[in-house]
């Protein structure tokens, strides 16, 4: 089952990169970054999700 942390990691991440990508076509060092940074992001709370999903399965 998926929870709502791992869906919304999931997009972020894939918002980070787009956003990344625009940057570095753009020549844009300050976009790009924050593109990086919100991958970072979602890969942070798509593991928060994944280790809420492993609680729930163990308990």
């Amino acid at each position: 089952m998926v929870n709502k942390d791992q869906v919304k990691g999931v997009a972020k991440q894939a918002k980070g990169a787009v956003k990344e990508a625009a940057g570095k076509v753009t020549g844009s060092k300050k976009t790009e970054a924050e593109g990086k940074v919100e991958k970072a992001a979602g890969k942070v709370q798509k593991a928060v999700g994944d280790a809420k999903e492993k609680v729930k399965k163990a308990l």
